[in-house]
């Protein structure tokens, strides 16, 4: 009995038993391996315990961003309907107008202040005169100015006039997102005032396509897309992408034609939600850069096209505009602002986004015959370009 007891006490307290004691010798084959087969078999249990909560420090294997899928049981499925439920209310309906054409168009957006701020798709309010905004959560209707925009990120901040107390969304992250990963697409689908929810899942990141604009079938290629298998339709731009929780992780910009869903591939592409707020913060910043433009468009009223080696050539100063009042017209090449040099029509754009409407520019022209001149122009207030 007395051995026995003093060979359990070792096993508990690591301490030798007395001289003499069964497993006393202090050289015997038992003490050379029992304290290190207790400690491995105690780190076993931790990491064990750890792996499984996902909350393993970075060193452990050579991992780096723990997450719980890694060692953890998989997440169970979406729940589609409690997620929509959980987003509707905090999206909105997008319609403008756009004049002279007449021409209409509709989207989503995205409300992140209760009193009315809301994210949109730049191409859904571009070329804008009269944008109304319908809250899904209230039910009312507002009208909107452009705050700021983005084009190349295909990003827009509307506000709604006398706006409070709107539902607001959760704003997720994008960073975390991964292929496989369970997404929703929500918004104006069709353009019917009624949310579609479409479920879907990552498989591409950092896509780069060529969006055309049903509108008025320009291009413009968008870089850095989420890329979705689900079948996202007109009007559901500007709306939300969002995870299982409800979080907004994406801003929906676009879908694939209709021979690719005609074949079943139907997929959906989203500017991720960390580069569409980084857009949102330069704009309540009330700072421009090159590409984003703060406050009302200011414009020309020109139509231009590239001009090798270099320039923007006039195809046609719009009548009462302030470049025909200032006497440009069709063939001029407009190849600098303010001693600023203009290469092409986006240099152009991106010249005119650090300007406001009523500010005083000056553009160096050659004309048709060759001949250079100087022309101060008043700028006036236009839509979005």
């Amino acid at each position: 009995m007395d051995d026995r007891r003093y060979d359990d006490r070792y096993r508990t307290t690591g301490d030798p038993p007395p001289d003499g004691a069964a497993g006393g010798a202090g050289s015997g084959p038992g003490r050379a391996w029992r304290a290190p087969a207790i400690l491995l078999a105690l780190v076993l249990v931790a990491v064990g315990f750890l792996g499984y909560r996902g909350e393993l420090p970075r060193w452990a294997f050579g991992l780096g961003h723990p997450t719980a899928t890694l060692l953890g049981p998989p997440l169970p499925p979406m729940d589609p309907g409690a997620v929509a439920a959980a987003v509707e209310p905090r999206l909105a309906n997008v319609d403008v107008s756009i004049r002279p054409s007449g021409l209409s168009a509709a989207g989503s957006g995205i409300v992140l202040t209760a009193d009315g701020q809301v994210l949109t798709s730049h191409h859904v309010v571009k070329g804008a005169d009269s944008i109304s905004v319908g809250d899904l959560g209230t039910g009312d209707r507002y009208t909107a100015t452009v705050l700021g925009y983005d084009s190349e990120a295909d990003i827009a901040l509307l506000a709604l006039a006398r706006a409070d107390g709107l539902p607001v969304a959760r704003i997720g992250s994008s960073a975390g997102l991964r292929i496989g990963d369970e997404v929703m697409a929500i918004g104006n689908a069709g353009g019917t005032g009624s949310p579609t929810a479409t479920p879907g899942t990552v498989t591409a990141l950092g896509s780069s396509i060529m969006a055309r604009d049903s509108a008025d079938s320009s291009a413009k290629a968008l870089t850095g897309m989420v890329e979705i298998a689900a079948p996202v339709t007109s009007g559901q731009s500007g709306g939300a992408l969002v995870d299982r929780y409800g979080a907004v992780v994406g801003v929906i910009a676009a879908a694939n034609g209709e021979p690719a869903r005609a074949a079943g591939q139907a997929s959906g592409y989203a500017v991720p939600i960390d580069r569409a707020m980084g857009v949102v913060r330069q704009i309540r910043s009330g700072m421009p850069t090159e590409t984003v433009h703060v406050g009302p468009t200011a414009t020309l009223g020109v139509i231009t096209s590239d001009e090798k080696p270099a320039g923007a050539r006039v195809r046609s100063a719009v009548y009462g505009m302030p470049a025909y009042a200032a006497g440009l017209t069709e063939g001029d090449l407009i190849t600098g602002m303010d001693g600023r040099v203009i290469s092409s029509v986006q240099s152009l754009k991106a010249t005119l986004n650090l300007r406001k409407p009523n500010d005083t520019v000056h553009l160096e022209l050659t004309g048709r015959d060759g001949a250079r001149r100087t022309v101060a122009v008043v700028l006036a207030a236009g839509p979005p370009n």
